[in-house]
Order: structure tokens, then sequence, then C-alpha cells
């Protein structure tokens, strides 16, 4: 007989990768970012990794995990792990830092001038990518909507704007539109559209309605109609709104009509600047979703104010909410959102409302003052993420609840915010006349005075500052 004892010589076994943990902040300045990967077991045998992005047209990344902005977005980093070609760990950042311009127009393909309701929809129905359609001032007697369905591309979007010889701007009235759910003013179907400098009144429910994508909608402004002024919905994703302005929108259920939205089926990646929302019935902002989950939209220099009012200074019976981040029908959809720079002031009920949303809600430099709440993230059925810095709040603060927070730097952290810190806070600043370009006007409203304790109280966010740290609110002291 023998005997069998250990087999000395046998191999120890592989240890493969388990998880891959990525990490980098959003770039808010930055054109680069090193995304951190964290691989585990830390004696795994080979930790190489494979890296790639979502969208290259957004960013590149290089063999070692660096992130170089291409253009604004979000983008979804990937890392796989070379030993199996298995396991694999993503994170999706947000780009906002390179200079948010609209291109100059484009040589045009042909030019189309029109005056009235009849030469615009000849226009609409005979456009290819690259015309321009000119819209001559004044005032356009609207019965029926327009609705556009043909689309530009990318290098050569169709543009729709006022006639740059134009003496007062173009005026699309459809006051004699009755109400009803498919009297919209404009419906947006088409992709890689540019409207510009031009208004929508009176329409029977939302004065534009954005189902496309990739439209530019700029220096525009939207009232009095019997729905949101400006809704995007039905998939539209990836659409710039840039420097508008919604206001006076009321309906006869006194519940549905917003300032703005991106809401219902409203697809991921739209994106919010320097835009105003004033005196409608029921939100400044409604981010209520139906059906799609988990998207993202982001607001830049954003202005929600005193709406809950009516255009006769009465307080109506809708929610009267500034910015509304999210919310659904079973409390269970994610609407991920960031403001920057962004300020709610004197509405009904809350300032930055919650909703039930379940998602992601990042405020930087945020003002709020004089809402019925100024924050309210409640409790019940709370955000899985909530992050607030360098924000202000003149007054009570509110509630500010999520699974997971991070809450820092803010007035009630650091420094409590006063009226005697600001050269004013007279809240109808906010709605003065724009620039000549469009921009915001440049109001004194929550501008800082000199001393105030607010001034070099934040952190550092990767943006620009004067001093040795940012200022905490929507305004740096100059």
């Amino acid at each position: 007989m023998c005997s069998c004892g250990e087999d000395e010589g046998s191999a120890e076994a592989t240890i493969y990768v388990e998880s891959i943990e990525l990490s980098a902040d959003n770039l808010i300045s930055d054109v680069t970012r090193q995304v951190e990967a964290t691989v585990l077991p830390a004696e795994s045998e080979n930790q190489s990794l494979s890296w790639s992005v979502s969208n290259t047209e957004i960013a590149d990344i290089s063999d070692s995990g660096l992130l170089t902005a291409k253009k604004n977005g979000a983008v979804t980093v990937s890392a796989i792990a070379m030993d199996q070609e298995v396991v694999k760990g993503t994170l999706t950042l947000l780009i906002s830092s390179l200079e948010e311009t609209t291109d100059p127009d484009p040589e045009p393909g042909q030019t189309i001038n029109v005056s009235n309701q009849a030469e615009l929809e000849a226009a609409v129905s005979a456009v290819a990518p690259g015309d321009w359609i000119l819209l001559a001032g004044g005032v356009y007697d609207m019965s029926s909507r327009i609705r556009i369905k043909s689309s530009g591309t990318e290098d050569s979007p169709i543009l729709m704007k006022a006639d740059p010889e134009a003496t007062e701007r173009p005026l699309l009235d459809f006051s004699q539109m009755s109400e009803g759910s498919s009297n919209q003013g404009m419906l947006v179907e088409g992709d890689y559209w540019h409207f510009k400098g031009f208004d929508i009144k009176g329409a029977g429910d939302n004065g534009m309605q954005v189902k496309g994508s990739y439209n530019i909608i700029e220096f525009c402004a939207f009232y009095e109609n019997s729905d949101t002024g400006l809704q995007l919905d039905g998939g539209a994703a990836d659409n710039l709104i840039l420097n508008c302005d919604s206001y006076f929108n009321a309906d006869s259920s006194l519940e549905n009509a917003d300032g703005f939205a991106a809401k219902l089926t409203v697809g991921s990646g739209n994106k919010f600047v320097g835009c105003r929302a004033w005196q409608n019935l029921d939100d400044g902002w409604d981010g209520y979703l139906r059906d799609n989950d988990n998207i993202k939209t982001t607001y830049e220099n954003c202005w929600a104010v005193k709406n809950g009012y009516l255009k006769d200074g009465t307080e109506g019976a809708g929610d009267g909410n500034g910015f509304k981040t999210g919310g659904s029908d079973d409390k269970d959809l994610k609407h991920n959102a960031s403001y920057t720079n962004c300020i709610a002031a004197g509405n009904t009920h809350d300032g930055f409302d919650h909703n039930s949303n379940r998602g992601s809600v990042e405020i930087y430099h945020g003002g709020a003052y004089d809402n019925g709440t100024n924050y309210n993230f409640s409790s019940n059925n709370s955000l899985g993420v909530l992050i607030v810095k360098n924000s202000v709040v003149v007054g009570a603060t509110g509630s500010l609840n999520a699974s997971v927070k991070d809450i820092e730097f803010n007035s009630w952290n650091v420094a409590s915010a006063t009226t005697d810190d600001y050269e004013s806070l007279d809240i109808d600043l906010l709605l003065g006349d724009r620039q000549a370009d469009g921009s915001l006007p440049d109001v004194a409203f929550m501008k800082l005075k000199v001393g105030s304790t607010l001034i070099d109280a934040g952190t550092d966010l990767g943006t620009v500052y004067q001093g040795s740290a940012p200022d905490i609110g929507p305004f740096e002291k100059q």
C-alpha cells in the first residue's frame, strides 16, 4: 500500500477582480478630470482597466482614466477589468465648464420671409436643413397650432428667428384659441431647430410644446397661455432653453399651468440657462414624471419668482412652487436635477420642492428668500441624494432630508444671512428688462455688501471666484 499526502506542488487560485468603483467630481469649471478607480479585492492580480465613454462628442478619456471635456452635457465613463473582461464600473459625470454659447448663425440655405400665419405655415412645411425662416416684426393673429415635424441636422439646423431688420418683436398671438389639450401654440416634433427672438401668447394649451431633441429655444417669451408656457415631454432630450421668460400662464382647472416644465415622458440632457418664470398659476418649473425614470435636467442662472400668484397679483389655487424638482404618481421615479446660481424668491409655497422625487438633487450657489417654505425636501418618499453647497437662505431654511446628504458651507451652516448682508432684497428687481442680447438684467437683488460675513465663506467648487474662497449665494462680490 502507499499512503497519499497533500500535493505540495498545487498552485494557488488566481484572484480576479470582483468590483470596480469609479469616483470623480462633475466638471463645473475644469476641462479635464482624473477619474479614480477603486478595484476590489485589493489583492487581485491583474488590475488593468480598459476605459471608455458613452459619447465621444462630449468627452474623451485616456488609457489612464483622464477625462477631457469637449462640450457640455452628461457622459457615462466605463472601466472594464482586463483580467476576465467581465467586471465593469460606471460613473455618469455632468460637464458644464465649457462656455455656453450658441454658434453664430450659419449661412442659410434658403431664406423664407413671413409676416402672417399662412406664410408661416407654408414656410414650416417647405423648409429643409440649413434654411432660415425670418419673422417680420409685429402681431400675428394666430387661429390654429403650428406643428413642426421636419428636422435639421447637427451641421445644418433650421433657424426661425426675428428678422434682424424688424423694429419690434414678432408676437404669435393665439388668444382666439379655445382652451384644449391639443391647442398648443407651437408643437415641435422635429430635431435641430433654433428658435430665437419672438414671443408666444394666449395659446389654448402650452405656448410651445417640444417633443423633439437637440433644439435651441433662445430669447423667447411665453405668456398668458392656458397651460405651461414651454413644456418638454414626449422623449424630448438634449434641448437648450436659453434666456427665455415664461409668465402669467394660467389654466381654468387651476392646477397645470407652470412657467416651464421638463415633465411626464421627457428625456434626459435638457438644460435651462438664464431663464425666468414668474406669476404662473402652478409652479415656476415642474419636473413631475410619468413612465420615464432616472433622467437628468440641468438649471443654471434661472430665477423662479412669485409663482402661485396670478397676473393681477392675487393668489391662485395652484401649487405655487419655484422649482418642483420631480414627483410621480407612485412616488417612485427619479428626476435627477442640478441647480447652479438659481434663485427662488416670493413663491407662495416652496422655493425648492421635493414632491416625492426619489432621485439626486444638487444645489450650488442657490438663493432662497421669502417663499412660503424655502426648502421642502421631506423625509417621506425621500430623495436618494441631496447636495447643497455655497447656498443662502434669508429666513427659515425649511427641511433638507435625503437618504444620502452632503450639505455644507451654506448660510445656515457657517454664517446666517440677514437683510443687512445685501444691497437689496427687492424681489421686483428680478423682473426687470433683459439686456439687448437677451441675457438677464444686472440687478442689486442678493448682491452682497462690503463686509458681509458671507463673502469668502464658501468652499471651492471649481468655479471662478474673487478673494480667498467663493462667496455664499448666487452672486460673487466683484
